[in-house]
């Protein structure tokens, strides 16, 4: 592992970062209807639960990344095989979120660039940062925290001004009873909240493991907050109607502001919020991708890595799909049941019950 240090602060920041990353962007929970908002709000408790069981099994291990502690649990044969999987996994869905944002750019701002060309260009810019390490990564996480936060409340109060918002829209709560909200809520427990789990590669580089629990659980709690009244704002702008064939919400949201013929077309500001959201989002997947490939297979100089993952998960991108629909549909048919269901929920339980008897079996032995 990388011999680096950040602070449950930074940590904080990280966490809120790589939630919003697309979340922000693309519509979550919008089964619910003009429920999404509340959607969030559920998705957001399972993810808090999903944090503290992933930060239960990391207490019987401390130090270690779970790449380094599956052996431990299953026996060197079995966790060897899980912590490859998992490791497959990462770089998979590297590779999905950079085909998301590289889509995002093509659709919106670059409609005659390649689509290689654009994900070649996010990627040389993951590399650079991961090959500088996480303390890096984290520094800038605080910078840009606050560019982003920024961005977030001028762009609220503008569309206060603007007028833009009516609250009706988000009524009839429960239109079609709570079937919807709980099939949404569970569709927004695996993304965003969720990919929590892959912090577990990185709690172990704290500066004081005591706060962890809290940073994580807090981020999660603000990034729950500012995704619901997103949605909410979002459906009080547009409609659920309008929302629902629109590719960027936010977006479309923000298209709405106009003052006095003179702050109109803020189309930056979502430009903006979709580079800094790609970039820790894809960032903080490939580190985490290529960390668990360091200790999986012990290589002594993560850096050695960087360059060629960062080719394989170029090229994965770009593989993953023939189409833009077809990306789409792969993440809403397959993904979730058979990628974020395993390793988000049943994987990890699994980890902590066998975490659970090993460590009674020592105490009774140590006894």
């Amino acid at each position: 592992m990388e011999k680096a240090k950040i602070s449950p602060r930074q940590l904080f920041m990280l966490i809120v970062l790589f939630e919003l990353g697309s979340s922000i962007i693309i519509p979550v929970g919008l089964t619910a209807k003009q429920d999404a908002w509340l959607a969030v709000l559920g998705g957001m408790v399972g993810g808090l639960l999903l944090f503290l069981l992933y930060h239960k099994v990391g207490s019987y291990y401390p130090g270690l990344v779970p790449t380094e502690y599956m052996p431990k649990i299953w026996g060197p044969f079995l966790g060897n095989i899980f912590a490859f999987l998992y490791v497959i996994y990462l770089f998979y869905l590297a590779a999905r979120v950079l085909r998301d944002f590289g889509e995002m750019l093509v659709m919106f701002a670059y409609p005659e660039t390649p689509l290689f060309i654009i994900n070649l260009l996010w990627m040389i810019l993951v590399v650079y940062t991961v090959r500088k390490g996480i303390e890096a990564l984290a520094r800038t996480g605080e910078i840009l925290f606050v560019v982003l936060f920024i961005l977030a409340m001028a762009s609220l109060l503008l569309l206060i001004f603007n007028g833009s918002i009516d609250t009706r829209n988000l009524q009839p709560v429960f239109e079609e009873g709570p079937l919807p909200l709980v099939k949404a809520i569970g569709e927004t427990v695996f993304f965003p909240f969720g990919e929590i789990v892959f912090f577990t590669m990185i709690l172990p580089y704290i500066n004081d493991s005591k706060k962890t629990k809290r940073a994580g659980l807090y981020a999660l709690i603000l990034s729950g907050l500012i995704l619901s009244v997103t949605m909410a704002i979002n459906l009080s702008v547009l409609g659920y109607s309008l929302l629902a064939r629109t590719n960027f919400p936010l977006l479309a949201t923000i298209q709405t502001i106009e003052l006095a013929e003179f702050l109109q077309r803020l189309d930056v500001f979502f430009i903006i919020g979709v580079v800094i959201g790609g970039f820790f989002k894809i960032t903080i997947l490939f580190y985490v991708a290529v960390m668990g490939t360091t200790s999986l297979f012990k290589v002594e100089k993560p850096e050695q890595l960087v360059f060629p993952l960062g080719f394989i998960t170029l090229f994965l991108s770009v593989g993953i799909a023939s189409s833009f629909p077809e990306h789409i549909q792969e993440g809403l048919d397959i993904v979730p049941m058979y990628l974020h269901l395993p390793f988000q929920v049943i994987f990890p339980l699994l980890l902590l019950v066998g975490a659970f008897l090993r460590n009674r079996h020592k105490q009774k032995s140590s006894g």
